[in-house]
């Protein structure tokens, strides 16, 4: 597990990084650690528990400083009693042991599917925003989190599958009605660099079925990912690949318009769910408008109706049809819908 954000700090940050590792690690009281200011003690903080999401109980602080000092003293808060964060501990490890024992032999990218799988099948999006949510003890432990508490689950179970992954953060834009800082994962596979957003995904597919898990953010480029994502607002590494993007390795990434109409025929046909994306050009107005016609047509040759959900940035459509005498029926989805309030 590389210590991804560590390793972007000068040797200060990192002194004072180590320093409040080892004093969360040992459930320390108070500890001294070199002085910092105010905004870069809280990043050296926040980033450190990016890097060891399996740091749980730890979830504020507050400090003490004297003049002429060059160090601080820092107080840890912590989310339960140590009594119970031993607990805790104890359960989250076998918990993660447990979670990850089937996927040991599998594949790089099949162990990060297997990981946004469990995140999408059993992890709810916590509206009230506990405190647990935003740790690993929401998601792993209760079942509810944030994309916070998300990200963080996913990294510690592919640290514990040995895929490379990181925590990705981004900034909150109150002008779009994004309240929040968004986080989710960037991961390597086959020495590649990706996006994978289970939060996102987890929100646009929320049915308890498991053809309706949706990957429209599972191995994303930077093109991608921010069309839909704020900026960064800490390093993270460049992500300029999209050939292990989910949907075109399952060759549902259509760049012709018969290539639609063919597969929403079997749809149609068969009364399965089609879920693809599209990749032959920008998905304007009057190509989208093209393309539901043809899904339409689809539908009417076999005496069916559409039902069509579409993900406008990630230029993703989901459709199934019903009987015909049911009306039509197109959903523009939002997969940032938690973020926003």
């Amino acid at each position: 597990m590389e210590q991804y954000y560590y390793n972007h700090m000068n040797k200060q940050e990192q002194a004072a990084y180590h320093g409040i590792l080892q004093g969360l690690s040992g459930l320390a009281d108070e500890f001294q650690i070199p002085a910092l200011d105010r905004e870069t003690l809280y990043n050296v903080f926040f980033q450190l528990r990016l890097d060891h999401p399996e740091i749980f109980w730890a979830t504020g602080y507050k400090y003490r400083y004297y003049k002429e000092s060059p160090n601080i003293i820092f107080v840890p808060e912590y989310l339960f009693d140590k009594g119970k964060i031993k607990e805790h501990q104890k359960a989250m490890k076998s918990r993660v042991e447990k979670l990850v024992r089937p996927a040991k032999e599998m594949s790089e990218w099949e162990k990060e599917k297997y990981v946004h799988d469990f995140i999408c099948q059993n992890v709810h999006y916590d509206k009230l925003k506990k405190a647990y949510s935003h740790e690993i003890i929401g998601p792993l432990g209760q079942g509810v989190g944030v994309c916070e508490g998300i990200a963080k689950a996913v990294k510690v179970l592919l640290d514990a599958l040995g895929v490379w992954c990181v925590i990705a953060i981004c900034g909150n834009n109150p002008e779009k009605g994004i309240k929040y800082r968004h986080t989710w994962n960037i991961v390597r596979i086959g020495g590649t660099y990706y996006h994978l957003d289970a939060t996102f995904d987890n929100t646009l597919g929320n049915s308890d079925k498991v053809e309706d898990i949706r990957y429209d953010y599972f191995n994303l480029d930077d093109k991608s990912i921010f069309r839909d994502h704020e900026p960064l607002i800490a390093a993270a590494p460049h992500c300029t690949d999209h050939d292990r993007f989910y949907y075109r390795e399952k060759k549902l990434s259509f760049t012709k318009t018969e290539d639609v109409y063919k597969r929403s025929l079997q749809a149609a046909k068969k009364g399965k769910t089609l879920t693809f994306h599209w990749r032959g050009g920008y998905l304007t107005r009057e190509v989208l408008n093209e393309l539901l016609g043809l899904i339409r047509k689809a539908g009417e040759e076999k005496n069916k109706t559409a039902a069509v959900n579409i993900n406008w940035p990630q230029a993703v459509l989901r459709l199934h049809y019903t009987e015909a005498q049911m009306q039509e029926s197109i959903t523009m989805e939002d997969a940032n819908e938690g973020e926003k309030e």
